[in-house]
């Protein structure tokens, strides 16, 4: 027992460590770009910043902040990603509940196709041709409504609603609700944990999205957030130029650093939040089948 005990301390330790350093190493090269963005020209120009700022200064993000089309972008990204989330939350719900009950006769037939599009993805052109055909082409749709149904979201779904308990159901039935009625007043309130975690899947997805309006998007006007920093990493040459005849504080590298942290920041101030069901949702696709 006490060797067990031992190894198992040892174990645990060890996996610390790993966790840890891979922690670092994950955080470093974000704590390097955000003290690029808030450092002093000249400290970026001499490559001084290492993981604190040189020269600190607000510039880089004054003139972010002060340009109307990164607000446009920004409100494009936070608007489909919140009304994606939402959509794909119903969606998923409305298709997974019936999937776990094993009275649902063709529940095999559907999950195996459900698997079939986890294996097989789409050809890049009939599947351009398709979306463009049905009036998605530089249409804002376009970020939401091809990410409102995922597969392997699906499948925890479908997972863990085969884990909750039948007597509640059944109950549920005895005093008369049917079956979705059950699922909106007694399955989808106790499913908290479930909702969280797949809710933060299609945020995350729908937020970094950048396939789909590198496709679909050719007006500048409809940008999200991914392509508008794209673009901003591409007019780099004209950044530095502007930089050094208004004889401010930054340049394009921290500008290019300033965006890049101000595109990902939401996600991060949310996910500690979420953190316990993501983990406890992240599992739920292995418990059962």
């Amino acid at each position: 027992m006490k060797k067990a005990a031992t190894g198992d301390k040892i174990f645990q330790f060890t996996v610390t460590v790993i966790l840890c350093i891979i922690a670092i190493i994950a955080i470093v090269p974000l704590l390097s770009v955000l003290a690029v963005s808030f450092s002093s020209k000249d400290a970026v120009n001499m490559n001084a910043v290492t993981l604190w700022p040189v020269g600190f200064t607000l510039d880089s993000w004054k003139c972010i902040f002060a340009r109307s089309d990164m607000w446009r972008s920004t409100a494009i990204t936070v608007a489909s990603t919140l009304i994606g989330m939402v959509m794909a939350l119903g969606i998923t719900s409305l298709m997974a509940y019936p999937l776990s009950k094993k009275e649902f006769k063709l529940r095999h037939a559907i999950m195996v196709m459900v698997i079939i599009t986890m294996i097989f993805k789409a050809p890049t052109v009939p599947y351009f041709l398709t979306l463009r055909s049905i009036g998605l082409y530089n249409n804002p749709w376009v970020l939401i409504l091809p990410h409102i149904l995922s597969a392997y979201n699906l499948v925890v779904m479908r997972t863990f609603f085969q884990q909750f308990p039948k007597e509640v159901e059944e109950s549920a039935m005895i005093d008369g609700c049917g079956p979705f009625r059950v699922l909106m007043r007694i399955v989808l309130p106790s499913s908290k944990a479930v909702i969280a975690t797949i809710g933060l899947f299609y945020a995350v997805v729908i937020w970094n999205q950048y396939q789909h309006p590198l496709y679909f998007i050719q007006d500048t006007t409809l940008y999200p957030l991914q392509m508008k920093i794209r673009q901003f990493i591409n007019e780099g040459s004209e950044l530095q130029t502007l930089a050094m005849k208004l004889d401010v504080n930054y340049t394009d590298r921290s500008l290019k650093a300033a965006i890049v942290v101000f595109a990902i920041l939401p996600i991060i101030a949310v996910y500690p939040f979420l953190q316990k069901y993501f983990a406890k949702g992240a599992m739920l696709g292995s418990v059962k089948g």
